[in-house]
């Protein structure tokens, strides 16, 4: 497990998470195939959100049980919490410092069949 820093594009949603990079999807759902993230599930205690919580926005589809967070300013998204499991933080790895999201082979996560 190893600790990484994440931000949006602009630097207001900053955020910590501690995690190992050999798990991580990519989801299929009618968002996240829009979106193209490649994303990693943590538990709170692994996630700390350092700044921005008054520039996240969220948005929220269908069941509105996953809660998708943006930045206001940049639009980017830095994490969401899963409808599958809210209780955790799937982070958008594309916004973690040092990490190359386009060397990971991700998963896939079938969020199409739970729309």
């Amino acid at each position: 497990m190893k600790k990484y820093h994440g931000r949006c594009h602009c630097g207001k949603v900053q955020f910590e998470v501690t995690i190992n990079l050999d798990r991580v999807v990519r989801c299929n759902c009618s968002l996240c195939s829009r979106r193209g993230a490649i994303m990693h599930r943590v538990p709170p205690e692994q996630f700390t959100l350092l700044a921005g919580e008054e520039s996240l926005t969220l948005y929220q589809f269908h069941t509105k049980t996953a809660k998708h967070y943006f930045c206001k300013v940049c639009g980017i998204y830095p994490f969401h919490r899963p409808r599958t499991a809210p209780e955790l933080y799937a982070i958008n790895v594309a916004c973690l410092e040092g990490v190359d999201s386009f060397e990971l082979e991700p998963g896939l996560v079938d969020g199409h069949s739970y729309e």
